[in-house]
């Protein structure tokens, strides 16, 4: 993050003052290229952040998602569109339409970077698409009604002398859009830069360094205006570097999913290894015992087949409990299988969103799970709830299991004072983590459940 802070700096630095460096050149090909690739790459992460939206609901993931999908389509469609298509090329609604798409994408990473760890509701999975073409359209469709109006942005005098020293040419407000675009990039990076030490998240962690170089891109735009020309600068290519970070981002992401989707599929085939040899060899051993044992005393060989039968039978319980028992199981996995157990016997909605990251031992592990699955039943059984939420993050140092319900709640003091046996037990085994736990409730107000260690 530093060194890339360092970098942006030293590159802008060198073209505003150093009169003998000058990158700039006229090239509407490689432009067009470097639109394309920089519009695929913000479409394939976009779809990952929205993967991930469905299965955590963090406010984070889909406020990105939608920025990405804008700077995507205006650098890939709304661009095309108006000046190859349409043919307008003078200055106007092939300016002002992309620059105000793009300023909003801007702004709403700067919104995914306040966001944090806040869950956003259900319901904006189905605007993901939805929501950033209704409003490239409203733009496109405002700025074809006001194209006769429009102010000419970035006038026909933009030259190759502005490769040597810095030119802000332009109308005022296109000045004012790259600046709202680079501070807000730049700001994000800072707060996602900050976020990072505190999660364990592959891709906020390439984010930070990629929002960093999109920012000094739109300062390079400010100088240099050549986004929406036919020219090629140092703000091209830094904003091509970042999303080229995006997707290493990306890409390191998916492979740490596959893994952990490849030792869930190991888990689960030892776990169905298990039940079968348990419910098919382990059975007809078992059987052959007990018919040995019954066999005449004078048959031959009685005691060598019993023998027999007993030692293939404790080999097989052997297999069987070295099969099924996993001692690296991650945490999240063993929450996930819970969860759903849970949802399948008390008919309740779980929303679980945990980082995989976080690793325990087996006693934490198991206690946990155990401090979980009371939470849950408690939430269900005296609370009537319908929705749990279980969380589980790394914040500052510590480690955080939370479980929210959405029930009647009850009044702490009282169940405290009452001595049931359910909170003692999830007070003992969170001392024992080490650790602390808070329950948190109200009468009407649902309960929450915050273990710390």
């Amino acid at each position: 993050m530093i060194a890339t802070w360092a970098f942006c700096i030293l590159i802008t630095a060198t073209l505003l003052w150093s009169p003998y460096v000058a990158f700039g050149f006229p090239n509407r090909s490689l432009h067009l290229v470097l639109d394309s690739i920089d519009g695929f790459v913000a479409l394939l992460v976009a779809y990952l952040l929205y993967n991930r939206f469905v299965r955590r609901r963090r406010l984070q993931d889909w406020l990105l998602c939608e920025a990405l999908v804008l700077l995507g389509i205006a650098g890939l469609i709304v661009t095309y569109l108006v000046e190859d298509v349409a043919g307008i090329r003078d200055g106007r609604l092939n300016v002002w339409v992309p620059l105000t798409v793009r300023v909003i994408g801007a702004v709403l990473v700067l919104a995914a970077a306040l966001a944090g760890d806040r869950i956003g509701p259900r319901r904006l999975r189905h605007w993901s698409l939805a929501a950033p073409v209704l409003l490239i359209v409203v733009v496109a469709a405002a700025g074809w009604a006001a194209s006769g109006v429009l102010p000419v942005a970035l006038g026909e005098d933009f030259s190759a002398h502005s490769a040597v020293a810095p030119v802000l040419a332009g109308h005022p407000l296109l000045l004012v859009g790259q600046a709202i675009a680079a501070c807000s990039f730049l700001v994000a990076s800072i707060l996602v830069a900050r976020q990072v030490t505190r999660r364990n998240d592959e891709l906020l962690r390439w984010l930070a360094p990629a929002a960093t170089l999109a920012g000094f891109a739109r300062l390079n735009y400010l100088l240099y205006p050549s986004l929406y020309t036919d020219w090629l600068y140092t703000g091209d290519v830094l904003r091509t570097a970042s999303y080229v970070l995006l997707l290493v981002g990306a890409l390191r992401e998916l492979r740490l999913y596959w893994i952990a989707q490849t030792q869930v599929a190991v888990v689960e085939d030892r776990r169905r290894l298990a039940r079968e040899l348990h419910d098919g060899v382990m059975q007809e051993l078992a059987y052959i015992r007990v018919e040995s044992a019954m066999l005449p005393d004078e048959t031959a060989s009685k005691q060598q087949i019993t023998d027999a039968a007993v030692r293939a039978l404790h080999e097989a319980r052997s297999a069987v409990n070295a099969l099924g028992s996993v001692d690296d199981e991650p945490l999240g996995y063993v929450l996930h299988r819970a969860a759903r157990e849970l949802t399948a016997r008390y008919d309740v909605r779980l929303e679980v969103d945990v980082d995989d990251s976080i690793a325990v031992d087996g006693d934490q592990r198991h206690a946990l799970v155990r401090i979980m699955r009371e939470a849950v039943v408690n939430a269900v059984r005296h609370g009537g709830a319908r929705l749990v939420r279980v969380r589980l993050v790394a914040t500052d140092g510590e480690r955080r299991l939370t479980i929210a319900d959405d029930g009647t709640g009850f009044e702490v003091d009282a169940g405290a004072a009452s001595g049931g046996y359910g909170l003692v037990s999830m007070r003992d085994r969170a001392k024992g983590l080490p650790g602390s736990i808070r329950i948190e409730s109200a009468p009407g107000g649902g309960s929450t459940v915050t273990v710390t260690w």
